[in-house]
């Protein structure tokens, strides 16, 4: 699919080393527009390396940038949320069964891992598109832990941390956490489906029991009042009347990637509804 010399461009997510090595070797010129700060996870994790500490990745083990990440990393695991950090600690303070705990990380850990071996010296890092609130936490358990394992005064040598939130998708939480403590009737999320970003500020709406609906583009809404929709861990499915009548407070936001056209154009067909609306009623009035 990639022939000799082709130009490639890298996605913002980055590419594996096994990747580029192969891009490479076909003599392809590579257009890259990784982000900012998923080299700066690449470089955290080189340093673990260095260390030989293994990384424990916050993340999703299929997701296109921690297979990225992953590859840069020497010994490695993922977790993929606050209970499976929970597990590891338990496991590393109190030991455990290792074939269920190999079992339970199939395919989210490097070739060889051990963990009677591997969980000894450890460092930090993150999919940058997780929640910033629990990767920090995460960031935090692992740190205590090696902390009551191995004493204060030893934890420079077991343990590694540095900030790799990415600045939009933090900027983007931050306000989510601000925009669902107002008095809303319903969120927008726009983005794709595929999005861990965009993912993860529906999850806030559902958090706080803020009816939401997912879409990833203005072609979503109608035709009429109803809306195709991406409910969380979900299906796709089209949801009539959804919009209701008279005066509400709708929040809007969206994903680090979605531009800024395609929220215009939501915003845009949410108040057209609104107005076909008042019209329609102000019809039923008239007669």
């Amino acid at each position: 699919w990639v022939r000799q010399g082709d130009v490639v461009i890298l996605p913002a997510f980055g590419a594996s080393v096994q990747e580029m090595m192969f891009l490479n070797d076909r003599g392809c010129t590579i257009v890259d527009t990784t982000c900012p700060w998923v080299s700066k996870v690449w470089n955290s994790v080189e340093k673990h390396k260095k260390k030989q500490h293994t990384s424990i990745i916050h993340g999703k083990y299929k997701h296109e940038e921690t297979v990225a990440t992953s590859s840069f990393a020497g010994t490695y695991l993922v977790v993929l949320n606050m209970a499976e950090a929970q597990y590891v600690c338990d496991y590393i303070l109190q030991g455990g069964d290792r074939d269920e705990f190999m079992a339970k990380f199939n395919h989210a850990h490097s070739e060889g891992f051990d963990p009677d071996r591997d969980l000894v010296k450890l460092g930090v890092a993150n999919q940058t598109t997780m929640l910033k609130g629990e990767t920090e936490a995460i960031g935090k358990l692992f740190e205590h832990t090696m902390m009551q394992k191995y004493g204060p005064e030893h934890l420079n040598d077991h343990f590694m941390s540095f900030n790799t939130i990415c600045d939009a998708t933090q900027e983007r939480q931050d306000a989510m956490y601000d925009l669902v403590r107002k008095n809303l009737d319903l969120m927008i999320v726009i983005g794709g489906y595929n999005s861990s970003n965009t993912t993860h500020l529906q999850e806030i709406a559902v958090e706080y029991n803020i009816a939401s609906f997912h879409i990833d583009s203005a072609d979503c809404i109608g035709p009429g009042n109803q809306i195709s929709h991406k409910p969380l861990h979900k299906p796709v499915e089209i949801q009539p009347n959804w919009l209701p009548e008279g005066d509400i407070v709708v929040g809007v936001t969206s994903g680090a990637s979605t531009p800024d056209k395609v929220v215009s154009d939501t915003v845009e067909k949410i108040f057209a509804l609104k107005q076909t609306q008042r019209e329609a009623s102000a019809e039923t009035v008239l007669v």
